[in-house]
């Protein structure tokens, strides 16, 4: 079934967890980029109209532009992934589109809590370990990763890739 998807695009990171992702996190070989999710799933990338966009970009517009680092590990059940040491922009972010559009909770409402991370091992516990050490190594062996959330980008999955669909430019 095809979805979307508003994610924060995170080119910092690609050169440390390309390698990872490209082993662990199967939603790279797909298009998906390094990234931190904002919203998924979201709607049908056949329904989004301009008033859809219009209305994502004005509550986007709630978080103006913001720096980021991405400083530790975390782990859910199957996954482990890199953390922003300030959550809080991005749980902003995924609060105001969520207020504005209700129908479309994240994750589908399977989860209490907004995380926001980037995902490097995905349903694989059994190799998360393993990721773990390695991606320990490369935090300590390159620079911190640290980023600019200049924008929100919507990707789509109807061709079987994720597609970039629009850029939502956040105010500075």
């Amino acid at each position: 079934m095809a979805t979307s998807a508003l994610i924060v695009k995170v080119p910092e990171a690609e050169q440390v967890v390309h390698p990872l992702r490209a082993r662990f996190d199967a939603t790279s070989h797909f298009g998906v980029p390094a990234h931190i999710t904002i919203l998924f799933p979201f709607m049908d990338p056949s329904s989004v109209t301009l008033e859809v966009l219009q209305r994502l970009q004005r509550a986007l517009n709630s978080t103006p532009a913001f720096s980021y680092s991405l400083t530790s590990i975390g782990h859910f059940e199957a996954t482990t992934y890199l953390a922003p040491s300030l959550p809080e922009p991005f749980i902003s972010l995924t609060t105001a589109v969520t207020k504005e559009f209700p129908d479309f909770p994240p994750y589908e409402g399977q989860y209490a809590e907004v995380i926001p991370h980037l995902t490097v091992v995905h349903e694989n516990a059994s190799h998360t370990a393993a990721a773990t050490i390695e991606l320990e190594k490369l935090l300590r062996t390159n620079p911190a990763i640290q980023g600019e959330c200049r924008a929100v980008t919507m990707i789509e999955n109807s061709s079987g890739r994720w597609e970039e669909m629009h850029v939502f430019e956040l105010p500075r």
